[in-house]
């Protein structure tokens, strides 16, 4: 070969090596900052080119899919009641992405996950039409239902666990919203998503989860625990070293009692059961800041919680002694998500034991086959066994003959604690009503609930936590004990 034939065919063999490096760089390297680019339309229609699978409950579909007209966007989302499961599943639109289970597993319901990399492999043999797989979900639709129609058009939120594994039966918030509205890239989409971004009522936001509430009067229950965990008291019903009038540390001023109560050196059965701030709030004077925080801490405060959904972190803060006493009694700067005061019944319902909450039960292929399955796991260990009995001795007591004999369930052991929780600056605006609980069968404890309503249309003195919170806890527990029958 002579030498210009060589350097062409050199040269060819270098732009034929540039093109394969190129060709690779774009297939490999870039390939998903190019499948992620907001401009690559490609990767949306194919996106929303077939049936996105369901997320699932009690065994039914709570979502589907329809075909899209006038797009090029050949499916769109749907729910089966949108406002009722928005908490759980949250939207998924062809304009405006994907929240909560819809998006953390989108890849098994649009099918491209590598989870179901063999099924998308298979189908290309078989020709089957691509599909994408399911996710079943924890939740009990009794428990949902009950939830979401006692809270009716009230502000709030329910959040209800299984003690025994961590499964959430049930996670609502109101106002809610349908994302059905919004599923396309329409105009009309948009302006409806807009609507609901601009109501002051918020119906987006997730209450159960991403709102945080003093947890006013439901705290005892977690500083009764730090004071049994601390020794400080070994007994619920010998006296405790509480003073009436309490005046709070470092102050000029006293801690009042809702109510003209008995709570001078009142027990701890009966400080819970009447709801004493004076006995709660020395308690946590005399444990200290620290003592505090480590307790919280043990239930799941100052930290987020993923279920996968994340929840944002309840805060039991670093205080000086005045307010480290009222954070004692749920109030300063003590705030927590509806799912966490869940979790505080719960580890003491499952004897002290607190496991992690979960809503994912499995993962299912387009075939059904199930690809993950959710195994328990415990989170932490917030107080002894010997403790949690006693915890449960007091919450019983105050659903027996207390402030939360609103919650009772005939033929079944209930423990509660109700909570009024002053709300605004020098407590100037409505207070928030709470109740947890736990019920009680021969099996063990099937499910814990935390109720918070934010009622501004009720009187003043008409709010507390055994009036509005705990009928909707009692209709929720018993929609769980009676699925089970």
């Amino acid at each position: 070969m002579n030498k210009p034939l060589r350097r062409i065919a050199i040269f060819c063999g270098l732009l034929v090596l540039a093109l394969l490096v190129r060709v690779n760089w774009l297939q490999y390297v870039r390939a998903d900052e190019l499948n992620a680019n907001e401009h690559n339309r490609r990767v949306q229609i194919e996106r929303y080119a077939h049936e996105r699978g369901n997320i699932i409950v009690d065994g039914e579909p709570v979502t589907g899919s329809v075909e899209t007209k006038g797009s090029d966007f050949k499916y769109k989302r749907v729910w089966k009641n949108g406002p009722m499961w928005a908490p759980v599943t949250g939207y998924s639109s062809q304009a405006f992405d994907a929240s909560q289970l819809e998006s953390i597993e989108d890849g098994i319901l649009t099918g491209n996950s590598d989870q179901l990399f063999f099924n998308r492999t298979l189908s290309l043999f078989t020709g089957e039409k691509k599909t994408g797989g399911n996710i079943v979900t924890t939740l009990n639709g009794a428990a949902q239902k009950a939830a979401f129609k006692g809270l009716g058009d009230k502000k709030g939120a329910v959040a209800a666990i299984d003690p025994q594994t961590g499964a959430i039966l049930a996670l609502v918030s109101t106002p809610s919203y349908d994302p059905s509205v919004f599923a396309g890239n329409s105009l009309k989409d948009a302006d409806a998503r807009q609507q609901l971004l601009k109501d002051k009522d918020k119906p987006m936001l997730n209450r159960a989860l991403r709102e945080t509430y003093p947890p006013g009067s439901t705290f005892k229950v977690v500083t009764a625990a730090a004071a049994l965990e601390n020794g400080l008291y070994t007994g619920i019903d010998e006296p405790t070293k509480s003073p009436l009038p309490y005046r709070l540390p470092l102050t000029t001023g006293n801690l009042e009692n809702e109510g003209n109560i008995p709570c001078e050196n009142a027990s701890l059965r009966e400080a819970l059961r009447v709801s004493c701030n004076t006995v709660f709030g020395k308690i946590s004077d005399d444990l200290g800041n620290q003592k505090m925080i480590d307790q919280a801490n043990k239930f799941g405060f100052n930290k987020e919680i993923f279920t996968p959904v994340r929840a944002d972190a309840s805060v039991y803060p670093k205080d000086n002694r005045p307010q480290n006493a009222m954070a004692g009694i749920g109030q300063a700067s003590n705030r927590a998500t509806p799912l966490q005061m869940a979790m505080v019944a719960a580890a003491v319902a499952n004897d002290g034991k607190l496991m992690q909450p979960y809503m994912v039960a499995e993962r299912k292929a387009p075939n059904l086959d199930v690809i993950y399955t959710h195994e328990k796991e415990q989170l932490s260990q917030p107080l002894s066994g010997e403790n949690a009995q006693k915890l449960q001795q007091m919450m019983e007591t105050v659903v027996k003959n207390g402030t939360g004999q609103r919650a009772k369930i005939p033929g079944v052991t209930i423990g509660g604690k109700t909570g009024t929780a002053q709300h605004g600056l020098n407590n100037s605006e409505k207070p928030y009503a709470w109740f947890i609980s736990y019920a009680k069968t021969d099996s063990g404890s099937p499910v814990a609930v935390a109720v918070v309503v934010e009622d501004g249309q009720a009187n003043r003195d008409d709010i507390s936590g055994g009036g509005l919170a705990a009928p909707i806890a009692q209709a929720v527990m018993k929609a769980v004990i009676d699925s089970k029958k």
